[in-house]
């Protein structure tokens, strides 16, 4: 099952089934957003909605992403950073146990089929630079400023 939900990074697709949700992609044009939406995928379609809104900081919807052992580990330390924090691919790998495994671990985030959800935007390089997002670095930046807004700075 599909869905499509309007978010302000474009059109989210969510799909799943009884067992989880299996992938969230944002996309560009506007695809077609039906009435009704299946209980299997209501949960997440709820949570996204909340977390654009600013009331939800961590997703708790069933998830059943695809992948292979490393990839789901990789996946596991990505839902373990806090909102509105970042780790650099270094960090996530000295984390993960192996610090020569930067390449391995930046692949595995860039196959997370869960974007926004499973926060592979929250994973910056060393030298503090945007790296890296399937979903364009526009996305990426909008997603870590959302997360974590800029102090409003007094002038006088």
């Amino acid at each position: 099952m599909t869905i499509s939900l309007k978010t302000p990074l474009g059109i989210a697709v969510i799909s799943g089934d009884k067992n989880g949700i299996s992938k969230i992609e944002i996309l560009d044009q506007e695809e077609f957003l039906p009435l009704e939406i299946p209980a299997e995928l209501e949960d997440a379609a709820n949570e996204l909605a909340a977390y654009f809104s600013g009331e939800l900081k961590n997703f708790t919807f069933k998830m059943n992403p695809s992948g292979t052992n490393f990839q789901k580990e990789v996946w596991a330390a990505l839902n373990k950073i806090p909102f509105g924090e970042t780790r650099s691919y270094l960090q996530l790998s000295k984390e993960l146990g192996n610090v020569k495994a930067i390449r391995a671990v930046a692949a595995a985030n860039g196959k997370n089929p869960l974007w926004i959800v499973t926060p592979c935007h929250r994973v910056i390089g060393s030298d503090g630079s945007l790296t890296g997002y399937a979903g364009g670095l526009w996305r990426k930046k909008w997603l870590l400023d959302f997360e974590n807004p800029p102090i409003q700075q007094e002038l006088f």
